[in-house]
This record gives C-alpha cells, structure tokens and sequence, in this order.
C-alpha cells in the first residue's frame, strides 16, 4: 500500500535543479506501485512537434532501456496521440484486467515555470493545451512545462527549442530508472532478511548499473 500521505498534491521541480533526478526519483517511489502487475507508461505528444515530443522521447528512451521491463505506449517510432489515443486506451483495457497507468505528456504554462516536471495523483487531460477533447488518461500524471501557454497554443509547441524538451525528458527517464532500481534494491534488501526469498525476477545484481 503506498503512502500516498506525504506526497504533494501537485508536486513540482525544475529539471535544473540540483539533484533535480535524485528528488524525482523519490516521489515516483512514493507514487509509482512497480510491484503492479499492469504497469503501464503511457507517454502522449508526436514527434511532428519539437514541444508535444516530450511523451515520444521518454517513451523512446525507457523502451530501448533493457532495464526497464515495464509496458511503454508511445515512442518516436510510434506516438501515442489525438488521432489514436482513445483505441489504444481501450485496447490497453482490453489487454490488462487492470491497468495501472503513468501518462506522460507536454504542457504549457507560466513563463517563470517552464523546464518544471509536475507530478499528481489522478489522470491528465491530453490535447488540453491545444484546446483538443479527449478522454482523461492515467492513475498518475507526469507533465513538462515546455513553453508559455495562452495565446496560439499549437504554434507555441511547434516553436520550442528542442534542446529544452530532450533535457525535460532525459531526466524524466533518469529519475523513472533510478526509481526502479532503488525500488530494486529495497526488495533485496528485505529480501536478505527472509531465507525464503527466491523471487530472482526482483533481484538485482551489478550489471543492472553498467
């Protein structure tokens, strides 16, 4: 059962900051149940848009990591957005009793909050920025501020310097890794404790840090 208690309800962090993957790593321990047996990455935007890549290029990242065994939907190769999200949510029903889903996607804001990685309990609204109607997806949202929001959301997005979306995304993928291995490490260690402990599926060894 996860302490959800001690988690903000709209957690926030600048992906600048000084231990900015350390301290994400953190809440997605607090948030994330990598014990779920449906876990699934939902990462939403297109790479036709440097803004609305942020999804895809996590998505990208976490699906070429051998590491990271979770499902992930949404990737450069093959986004996850308007024109296919509510097929594919339901397939995802359809294929798991139960899913258990993190969305992740872009979105606009303040201009004294771009670069910030959000974090809440609950779904997030895709397409919202861009004035789009779609359902609500995910059990935990993860958003990135990637530019300013208000006036010509789509060419807004389309204008965001890529560097900005990669660096957002890179530490998403570093601090959603470091969470798993740490969540790893917990295991084998509670694991050390009960002679009994022969789930090797959850054990971790050197390699998984090279």
């Amino acid at each position: 059962m996860k302490n959800y208690d001690c988690i903000p309800q709209n957690y926030s962090i600048h992906y600048e900051q000084t231990s900015a993957v350390w301290d994400l790593s953190d809440a997605f321990l607090k948030l994330i149940p990598f014990d779920h047996e449906a876990l699934v990455f939902c990462c939403i935007g297109t790479d036709r848009s440097t803004g609305d890549a942020l999804g895809p290029i996590i998505g990208s990242q976490l699906n070429s990591a051998f590491s990271f065994p979770f499902r992930i939907v949404g990737t450069l190769e093959q986004p996850l957005h308007a024109l296919n999200l509510i097929e594919k949510h339901e397939q995802l029903h359809i294929e798991f009793q139960n899913p258990f889903i993190i969305a992740i996607d872009a979105c606009l804001g303040e201009s004294d909050a771009i670069g910030s990685i959000l974090l809440h309990q609950g779904p997030l609204y895709p397409g919202k920025a861009v004035k789009k109607q779609l359902p609500p997806i995910g059990n935990i949202s993860v958003k990135g501020i990637v530019n300013v929001g208000g006036f010509m959301e789509a060419t807004v997005l389309q204008n965001t310097r890529l560097h900005l979306t990669y660096s957002m995304g890179d530490k998403v993928v570093r601090a959603l890794m470091l969470a798993w291995q740490r969540h790893l490490l917990k295991d084998k260690s509670n694991g050390n404790q009960n002679r009994n402990y022969t789930n090797t599926r959850k054990q971790i060894g050197y390699a998984d840090f090279r």
